[in-house]
C-alpha cells in the first residue's frame, strides 16, 4: 500500500531571496540542497491573501452556474465557476456565500467545503477552496468586479461538453466541477 508520506528527505533551504515584489504575490528564491547532494535554486510565488475560494453553485440538482469574466492572462473571456479571494476573518464557506452574492446575486442556504485545491504546487504557494453551495436564493452585493458578470446555467451532465469549450480552461473551476459532480453521484454531500 502506498504511503502518503515522501520516500525521501525534503531538500534543505540554504537561502531564501524575495524578488520583484508585485501586489497580489511575492517571488522568492529558493536555494536547496537534495539528499542525495544535488543544489537547485527554485523560483516559487507567495501567495500575499489568505486564500481563495471557487463555488460550484447548484439552483437545481441538475445545473451549475457559471459566470463569463475577462481573463487577464489569456486577454479573453473565460467561462468558469464563480471565484475570489478570502477577507480577514472569513472562512472558505463565508467567502463564498459572499463572492456567489457578489458574483451571481445569489445567497446559498446551504453551503459545504469540499477541500483544498493548489494551482501549481511546483512553485506556488496558493490554495483555493472548493465550496458547494445549494438551497440558492436571489441576494445581491457590490462586489469588485469592473463588469456585470453573465451567469450561465450549465448541465453537470454536460460537463464534457463544457471543458471542450475554447472558452473553458480554468483547471480550478474543471477540477471543482469534476469533484463535485462525482461526490453528488456517490451520494457523499
Amino acid at each position: 500500500m502506498p504511503s502518503d508520506r515522501s520516500p525521501r528527505p525534503l531538500p534543505i533551504i540554504h537561502d531564501r531571496r524575495e524578488r520583484k515584489p508585485a501586489k497580489l504575490f511575492e517571488v522568492e528564491q529558493l536555494d536547496l540542497e537534495f539528499a542525495n547532494g544535488e543544489r537547485r535554486t527554485y523560483e516559487r510565488l507567495i501567495s500575499r491573501g489568505l486564500g481563495g475560494v471557487v463555488i460550484v453553485a447548484m439552483p437545481d440538482p441538475e445545473h451549475v452556474l457559471l459566470v463569463r469574466e475577462y481573463a487577464c492572462g489569456f486577454h479573453r473571456y473565460e467561462l468558469c465557476l464563480p471565484k475570489g479571494r478570502l477577507e480577514a476573518g472569513e472562512s472558505a464557506v463565508q467567502g463564498a456565500n459572499r463572492e456567489l452574492q457578489e458574483e451571481c446575486g445569489y445567497a446559498a442556504r446551504n453551503l459545504l467545503d469540499l477541500g483544498p485545491l493548489s494551482m501549481a504546487p511546483g512553485y506556488m504557494t496558493h490554495v483555493t477552496n472548493v465550496v458547494l453551495a445549494r438551497d440558492l436564493y436571489p441576494s445581491r452585493l457590490p462586489g469588485d468586479e469592473p463588469e456585470q458578470l453573465e451567469v450561465v446555467p450549465w448541465s453537470l451532465d454536460e460537463l464534457a461538453e463544457l471543458v471542450q469549450r475554447d472558452d473553458c480552461s480554468e483547471g480550478r473551476s474543471i477540477a471543482a466541477l469534476y469533484m463535485a459532480r462525482d461526490l453528488l453521484a456517490r451520494g457523499l454531500v
